[in-house]
């Protein structure tokens, strides 16, 4: 599924572009902010993230714009929480209104929400898949051959990591943002604790070396 980010403030693009593709999404960002309908329509958007505030035309305008031709999904996010705005969102043709600062697990579940029911089938982001092993996200289970394990959110957030890049090594820093989007009190003990309450889940279904560690970088999947 594409998902395309029309923000000017490169923070959040790059934010919001980092998560949805650990997501499994593909994203793109605006280039030329005369042209946001044109790139909406171009990139063929499933899905469009759309702030108010921007150079030339505000958020409502090209709403409204992309209206005139398309009944693609769009969320607007933006700083301004008041309920006129929102309700002006609306009325341009938005299908949701999330408030900066932005809480990363609640814009996943708008999102997930919207497009299940805009394209009605099963998210194929819901289930990531490492040679013959899945991960449900939306039901944070890890299963395979005659397993099926429960995984904590945190522990659920790690695999996601890990299997978005699939097999490739996951450095610790891009993790921990993952888990807990930059908290200063999070440290590489917070990590490796949980990593090892997740191995020794992996030990007693047979698969104790799924999580390699790279030392002095991060972690890894291997087979």
């Amino acid at each position: 599924m594409k998902i395309f980010i029309v923000e000017d403030d490169e923070n959040i693009v790059e934010l919001l572009g980092d998560e949805l593709r650990a997501w499994g999404y593909e994203t793109m960002s605006v280039k030329d902010f005369n042209n946001v309908a044109e790139e909406v329509e171009e990139f063929k958007s499933d899905l469009v993230l759309m702030d108010i505030t921007l150079p030339y035309y505000n958020g409502f305008y090209w709403t409204r714009k992309i209206r005139e031709s398309s009944n693609v999904p769009i969320i607007f996010i933006s700083s301004h929480n008041n309920s006129m705005d929102m309700v002006s969102a609306m009325q341009f043709g938005a299908d949701d209104y999330i408030t900066k600062p932005i809480d990363i697990n609640l814009t996943r579940v708008k999102i997930q929400a919207i497009l299940r029911r805009t394209y009605e089938y099963t998210m194929q982001s819901d289930k990531m898949t490492f040679e013959g092993i899945s991960l449900d996200t939306s039901r944070a289970k890890l299963s395979g051959e005659g397993f099926e394990i429960d995984l904590t959110k945190t522990e659920l957030l790690i695999l996601e990591a890990l299997f978005s890049i699939k097999g490739q090594i996951a450095r610790r820093e891009d993790i921990m943002n993952h888990c807990w989007q930059g908290d200063d009190f999070i440290d590489d003990n917070t990590l490796a604790v949980n990593i090892a309450r997740l191995r020794k889940k992996l030990d007693a279904v047979g698969y104790k070396d799924l999580i390699q560690t790279k030392k002095g970088i991060g972690y890894y999947l291997m087979r």
